[in-house]
């Protein structure tokens, strides 16, 4: 358990994610598929003009997607920034996901889904969990991403809102929300092409308080490779 809530980079705890470190400070082999454990997050680097491509498998699991610059790491994906650039909030393919310079990290170029995501929701964390009642320790996504850049020897500068792959918040006219099941089917993928050298972090979101996982399952694991 960190020592203060300020230190963005300690998890409040951790699992499996510290193991899943690629080598050579996140390094993949191009064209192999690797295995984002249920609950767990991994972290990977793309240069510039290489494909990320993650596919969900179970179709109805979430993964919160984290960008950041690999040659400054205080450059990083903002969702609000990104609400500016496309004026909306549900990014297409052919949108650049822009970083909190107002610069393009990653283009979507391919989504195999009905293209609902989300992009307002903050991440699961431990304090999200004794919201919802919860009293022992949960493992939740903004840990994920702590773990996954210490796993590459990196260190979470912030925790940046996430792109919630997936995940399906709609907004109802009066601007209330609700947390729904995916509408994505099994084997739905995106793919992001890097703009510029990257980390990119994805965590297969642990949330299983509320419906964003799905009714009736269990949170699931998510796949990821990187094509030259």
């Amino acid at each position: 358990m960190k020592d203060s809530p300020f230190d963005t980079g300690q998890p409040d705890g951790t699992n499996q994610s510290l193991d899943l470190g690629l080598p050579n400070g996140g390094t993949p082999e191009l064209g192999t598929t690797y295995e984002i454990p249920a609950r767990c997050g991994r972290a990977v680097r793309v240069s510039k003009g290489q494909v990320l491509t993650v596919t969900n498998p179970a179709g109805y699991q979430v993964c919160d997607f984290w960008i950041f610059n690999a040659d400054d790491i205080g450059e990083y994906s903002s969702m609000e920034h990104l609400h500016t650039s496309i004026l909306s909030i549900f990014p297409n393919v052919g949108d650049g996901v822009v970083s909190n310079l107002r610069r393009s990290l990653m283009t979507i170029t391919e989504d195999s889904s009905p293209g609902i995501h989300d992009t307002i929701i903050a991440n699961c964390d431990h304090a999200r969990y004794q919201q919802l009642g919860l009293t022992e320790y949960h493992e939740n996504c903004a840990d994920n991403l702590r773990q996954s850049m210490l796993a590459i020897g990196s260190h979470a500068p912030a925790i940046p809102a996430p792109f919630n792959l997936w995940m399906n918040v709609p907004i109802a006219p009066d601007g209330s929300l609700s947390f729904q099941p995916p509408v994505s089917k099994p084997g739905d993928y995106m793919s992001f092409r890097a703009d510029m050298d990257v980390i990119a972090v994805m965590s297969a979101c642990p949330q299983d308080v509320t419906p964003v996982n799905g009714e009736g399952t269990s949170p699931a694991g998510l796949t990821f490779r990187v094509d030259g």
